[in-house]
């Protein structure tokens, strides 16, 4: 008898969230898709109407540029948003720090490597503090970060002010600093060696006296490359990963898992401030002088990256990978429309377009995924 009523029982249903799934559909429900598909339609644009020396070695490098500098701030601005939050004093703090960086090589006469030790420590004090006060007054992180954004702005030009005498640009920090190793990993160009190489078999561009074009890669890229690599194997791979997308999807829930939502909050808005500092050491080591317009607007960029490549600003959805694409759609953009006949002021009308077409086309796709109305 028993063993009829177990025939007759139904079978179970399998499990959904093992569900084997297409190729396709698979790669549909990745963050990044709308930013890939960005990325070819500029490149296809700027293919047909931009000068032939654009997508030169020399072109690609001086658009990579100041797309790797963008790119840092964008992927913490990503890993911030997927945590359900978001800073916009990210530029005002690139000014901050880089205040206080130059000023402790110039005015206090500290060497190069105490200096970055205790801006990178001072902007991850500061990052904590914003993240706290988002937490324990359970204000919106857009108020807190937006007074931060005004104050830390209102401080670089009094800091400035007082540093240099009553100037608002601060000069003299290459001097300072001179020639050495640890400055050539925040600043200048990598693999010169192998570029000199390539320019006596004439396999890059040269000058007649045999000079490559290219001297080397910027190290800016190299810290774009690799920050992108750690903050992907990070969100992918790790328990923190787990936690990150978990306090932005459902911080109740995650809260009732055990997951330390307030920690990693804090820690996250900790990282973006010290992204920040990084690109403030970085383009004060190459400019050899820091001013108060130092990061201007860098916050909605990094933040409009991150939302091109796939973060929402809900949370617990995006990519470090989306924002790496997103960062270099604008440097394509930003440099690239100087090889066309276009004028460059319609990069602002293309960054609020791309912004919204990236939303609409985010949106679009994981409805039809997941069947969402």
């Amino acid at each position: 008898m028993a063993q009829i009523e177990q025939q007759a029982a139904p079978a179970a249903k399998p499990d959904e969230r093992i569900r084997q799934v297409g190729f396709l559909t698979h790669m549909m429900r990745r963050p990044e898709l709308g930013a890939v598909a960005g990325l070819v339609l500029v490149v296809v644009f700027f293919f047909f109407t931009a000068d032939p020396s654009m997508f030169s070695l020399s072109g690609l490098m001086t658009i990579l540029a100041p797309a790797s500098q963008l790119g840092i701030l964008a992927i913490a601005a990503s890993l911030l948003m997927i945590g359900g939050e978001f800073d916009l004093s990210i530029g005002s703090m690139v000014a901050f720090t880089g205040l206080i960086f130059g000023a402790l090589l110039t005015n206090f006469g500290q060497s190069l490597w105490l200096s970055i030790v205790f801006t990178l420590l001072l902007a991850a004090v500061m990052g904590a503090v914003n993240g706290q006060i988002v937490i324990r007054t359970r204000l919106p992180s857009f108020i807190v970060t937006l007074a931060f954004l005004f104050i830390l702005r209102g401080l670089t030009l009094v800091g400035l002010k007082w540093a240099t005498g009553g100037s608002t640009q601060l000069r003299g920090i290459e001097d300072v600093v001179g020639d050495g190793l640890l400055k050539q990993v925040f600043s200048g160009v990598a693999f010169q060696p192998l570029f000199n190489w390539l320019a006596e078999h004439d396999l890059i561009e040269k000058f007649d006296n045999g000079v490559p074009k290219v001297t080397g890669v910027p190290v800016s890229v190299l810290w774009f490359v690799g920050i992108t690599g750690v903050a992907t194997w990070m969100l992918l791979r790790t328990r923190v990963g787990n936690w990150i997308f978990a306090a932005g999807g459902d911080p109740v829930a995650a809260r009732n898992s055990g997951v330390p939502v307030d920690r990693v909050k804090t820690g996250l808005f900790a990282l973006t401030a010290c992204a920040a500092a990084l690109v403030a050491i970085i383009t004060v080591l190459d400019a050899g002088s820091t001013d108060a317009r130092r990061g201007f607007q860098k916050e909605f960029e990094a933040i409009i990256a991150a939302v091109i490549g796939g973060s929402l600003l809900t949370g617990g959805y995006g990519s470090a990978i989306g924002a790496f694409f997103g960062a270099i759609i604008f440097g394509l953009v930003s440099i690239g429309l100087t090889y066309t006949q276009f004028d460059s002021d319609w990069f602002q009308v293309f960054l609020g377009s791309m912004l919204l077409l990236a939303v609409l086309f985010n949106n679009f796709i994981r409805r039809k995924v997941t069947g969402e109305r």
